[in-house]
């Protein structure tokens, strides 16, 4: 049932690239980066929100035994109230659809200036030299719609999808990790604790995204922060292991000190043309990254005395080395720069 749930809520979760396309549309172009950046904010926000409310609000017998029963439908059913509450609020915001404009008419507008552009070069006979320039821009807007045939945006896609899947089995394995015995390498942590930490971290990624990261990626660009962010991320994931050695203040101190420099370490929101195609790619690494990380991480489980990277050593290394293959295709050959134009 949890599998199929699972499989059925990443069937239908098409609002990331719905909602990207639909803020690069419904807003003016002296405002599009706002909106693309507001996008990313919000998932943000709800980084904090949602594991607060997988943290506080699961078991709620346990948790709460005032104002919970052990005979009600929560205890029956532990983790009902933190879906309800998400299934709610989803409700809700069906319900808030009904006021946002619609932007077919924006493809109207676009169909149009396409074919003015294609009776002007018609008419433009006479003047061979504004012909020869109509035929050209019309052939590189045909070009551009073959999304599949444009390398640099293909390969942009690939490299997002590679970063795309060490994020996702890294948030696999740290809530194993974090909730696993101590003398398993892990830090016997609650689901209370996970949650605060996760929370915490999505607090950690909105502050850098709305203070930090414009600012950086304005003066370096958006390759060089991935690079950068690429780089450290290697040394940090390394680290993870021997935090486990630690207890007390300390332990919760430095963990989510990592944590939120992990989370702002991954690849931040691509504003891309293709946003079906990159995210339906980026799902498909995204399916693997949990099955993989928590088969790793069982593994990893079984050779506690290994020579070689035992235990959960071998789990974070096997995170740098998706890692490291990610910072090598930033570079060319591999990375094609986009065309820009005049």
């Amino acid at each position: 049932m949890a599998l199929s749930m699972r499989f059925f809520l990443g069937c239908f979760n098409s609002l990331l690239g719905t909602i990207r396309a639909y803020a690069s549309e419904v807003c003016r172009e002296e405002y599009r980066a706002l909106a693309l950046s507001v996008v990313s904010t919000s998932r943000g926000i709800g980084l904090i929100i949602g594991p607060a409310i997988g943290g506080f609000f699961a078991q709620p017998v346990e948790k709460y035994p005032n104002l919970f029963a052990e005979s009600s439908i929560f205890g029956r059913f532990p983790y009902l109230l933190p879906c309800l509450i998400i299934s709610v609020y989803a409700v809700g915001s069906l319900v808030a659809c009904k006021w946002l404009p619609e932007t077919l008419h924006k493809h109207a507008e676009k169909a149009n200036e396409r074919a003015d552009l294609h009776d002007i070069s018609e008419h433009s006979s006479n003047d061979s030299g504004q012909k020869d320039n109509m035929v050209e821009l019309e052939e590189k807007q045909i070009h551009k719609s073959n999304l599949l045939k444009n390398w640099p945006l293909m390969s942009t896609i690939i490299v997002y999808c590679v970063f795309s899947l060490q994020e996702m089995a890294y948030s696999e394995i740290f809530s194993l990790w974090a909730v696993s015995d101590k003398k398993y390498g892990g830090l016997s942590f609650s689901s209370q604790d996970v949650g605060e930490v996760l929370a915490i971290s999505g607090l950690g990624l909105l502050l850098f995204q709305l203070l930090l990261y414009p600012p950086v990626e304005r003066r370096l660009g958006p390759l060089m922060v991935t690079r950068l962010s690429a780089v450290i991320s290697i040394p940090l994931l390394s680290c993870f292991p021997y935090i486990a050695m630690l207890s007390g203040v300390v332990l919760h101190l430095v963990i989510n000190c990592a944590a939120i420099l992990r989370n702002t370490l991954s690849p931040q929101s691509q504003r891309g043309a293709a946003n079906a195609i990159s995210i339906t790619a980026m799902s498909v690494f995204k399916a693997f990254g949990p099955a993989g990380g928590g088969a790793l991480f069982s593994w990893a489980q079984e050779r506690q005395v290994a020579s070689f990277l035992p235990g959960d050593q071998i789990v974070f290394f096997a995170l740098n080395v998706v890692q490291f293959i990610g910072l090598l295709l930033t570079f060319k050959p591999f990375l094609a720069e986009p065309y820009h134009r005049e």
